[in-house]
């Protein structure tokens, strides 16, 4: 079945999220490769397929290949990430289950031990605009580049 392009369909709306999006990426102090870590970790949550296809070919830019892989079990491989980044993949958790978690005062005092006030919200951002985007490109199932 074919399904709207959202942002054709939505311009005004697409550029209003683009430009969250923007500033995520481009005006905060957040590493940039932390930055498309969560992405591609809110994304696996969400199952947006384009989004995790799309954050994976960024990441192995600059990543290798095993940390893209064992993202999901990042967990179970501290030694793979650091204490960071762990700190945000637990907190990108937190914050995408946010009707399960309630966003707990353990997490937040967490994530707030980890990152300067600003950047806590700026990740926190990012996260948000993680999950609007996979809430448009999943529903709407954007296309990925992966070929047969």
């Amino acid at each position: 079945m074919n399904r709207l392009n959202w942002s054709e369909v939505a311009p005004a709306g697409a550029k209003a999220l683009y430009g969250v999006h923007h500033y995520v990426t481009n005006s905060t102090a957040l590493p940039e490769e932390l930055v498309h870590l969560v992405f591609l970790r809110v994304s696996q949550i969400n199952g947006c397929a384009h989004c995790i296809d799309l954050h994976t070919r960024d990441l192995l830019k600059t990543m290798p290949i095993d940390k893209i892989a064992l993202l999901p079990v990042w967990h179970e491989v501290p030694h793979l990430f650091p204490d960071q980044y762990r700190a945000a993949l637990a907190w990108a958790e937190e914050v995408t289950r946010v009707s399960e978690t309630h966003a707990s005062d353990e997490a937040y005092a967490a994530a707030a031990e980890a990152f300067e006030p600003k950047d806590l919200v700026d990740l926190t951002i990012a996260i948000a605009a993680m999950n609007a985007f996979n809430r448009l490109g999943a529903p709407f199932r954007l296309p990925v580049a992966a070929k047969p």
